[in-house]
């Protein structure tokens, strides 16, 4: 990779299913309903993995953790992430910062905001200051809005670190 600074955009949306817990940013949300998918379904930690993936022109999640490996069922996507962070730190870069937003009408979210961006940081190895999450409601509209689903965005920018590391 060039030693210029890069950004990148991630989304992911999960349908909400009876029997699965709820965890975003790697945290357990209290709710009736959790994410369905092949890991642990959490569409805030895929979002900043696609973000991070999509700053170093490395494809996306599903093709670094096919959604049909046995290997990553039920997998921790924290455990994903830090994998991404490695990877990044390998190619010469660094996580500068990651603006993330989950689509979700309920539960609400800022209660757990705090407790995620400690969890994100620690699995990319950075400062919870480096990674900001946000929750925001789509007022009753669409699949997020019927409750049928949650979906997150996140940018991500990555910075090239010199020869004596980050």
């Amino acid at each position: 990779m060039s030693g210029r600074a890069r950004v990148g955009l991630g989304q992911d949306a999960h349908r909400l299913v009876a029997g699965r817990e709820l965890v975003l940013g790697g945290v357990r949300v209290p709710y009736a309903l959790g994410l369905d998918g092949h890991s642990d379904a959490d569409v805030l930690a895929h979002a900043i993995i696609d973000a991070l993936l999509g700053a170093m022109g490395d494809a996306d999640i599903g093709t670094h953790f096919p959604p049909g490996d046995p290997a990553y069922k039920d997998a921790s996507s924290l455990d994903l992430l830090a994998r991404v962070g490695t990877l990044i730190r390998g190619r010469g870069y660094v996580v500068g910062n990651i603006d993330a937003t989950v689509l979700a009408d309920e539960p609400r979210l800022a209660p757990h905001s705090a407790e995620m961006r400690r969890r994100l940081a620690q699995a990319l190895a950075i400062e919870p200051h480096q990674i900001n999450v946000k929750a925001k409601t789509m007022e009753g509209m669409g699949f997020v809005g019927r409750r049928e689903g949650l979906a997150a965005l996140a940018v991500a920018l990555l910075e090239p670190y010199g020869e004596d590391g980050p």
